[in-house]
């Protein structure tokens, strides 16, 4: 494949055999109920075979009961063709070895630093995360396991509102839920919240999260 097999999210979830995952941030994204690591090693193995087969790669996370698995192409930087073949291959292999997609916990969790001088916060943040730069506004952790830091500009100081907060990209089928926790647990919403898109709440002390599920069904092309 060229660099023009990039896809949107939208067509994405159109293709069959992939109704088990769901693109977030940072790719597409399947949570398995393994059971067992052992089972769990078992799919991994396969994993790694069909990975070998495509020459396309997925981020693998194994724990104990649970194997998350991420597709990304990072050639094009964002979801493709390839992902979307690969994550059916997959799916069928998961479904050969008796396993199930976990109901919940898909998720990718992004932190947000509002700053008037960005470069000057952006590399404090740098050295203090050892983290990799990614554009001009983005740190993201080389190992792929910590959040990524994301930075946007401000044009005016903001005293009255924390700076930093956190985006949490779900599934569009948890979203609804989620916020609803949230409110349950004394959050209350934001004027930022573009229902259906995403929903900003604050925390009784202003603390901001952002429960973003844009990206699950958008048909954008671009991360």
């Amino acid at each position: 494949m060229g660099t023009d097999d990039r896809i949107s999210p939208r067509r994405f979830h159109d293709a069959d055999g992939v109704e088990d995952w769901s693109v977030l941030y940072d790719g597409a994204v399947v949570r398995f109920a393994t059971g067992t690591f052992e089972r769990g090693a078992a799919l991994v193995a396969e994993i790694a075979r069909l990975a070998e087969e495509a020459g396309h790669h997925p981020d693998l996370d194994l724990r104990y009961g649970t194997l998350v698995v991420r597709l990304v192409s990072h050639d094009v930087g964002d979801i493709s063709l390839r992902d979307q073949a690969l994550a059916a291959r997959i799916s069928e292999a998961a479904r050969a070895l008796g396993v199930e997609t976990a109901a919940t916990g898909a998720q990718t969790v992004q932190v947000s630093v509002f700053a008037l001088d960005v470069p000057a916060v952006l590399a404090f943040w740098q050295a203090a995360l050892g983290y990799d730069r990614r554009g001009d506004g983005d740190l993201v952790d080389p190992l792929g396991r910590g959040p990524d830091f994301a930075f946007q500009q401000l044009d005016h100081p903001m005293p009255h509102r924390n700076r930093l907060h956190i985006d949490i990209s779900v599934p569009r089928a948890e979203a609804a839920g989620r916020v609803d926790a949230m409110l349950a647990a004394g959050g209350r919403l934001t004027a930022d919240t573009r229902e259906p898109h995403w929903w900003s709440l604050a925390d009784p002390e202003g603390n901001v999260a952002d429960i973003a599920a844009w990206r699950d069904d958008s048909e954008e092309e671009e991360l």
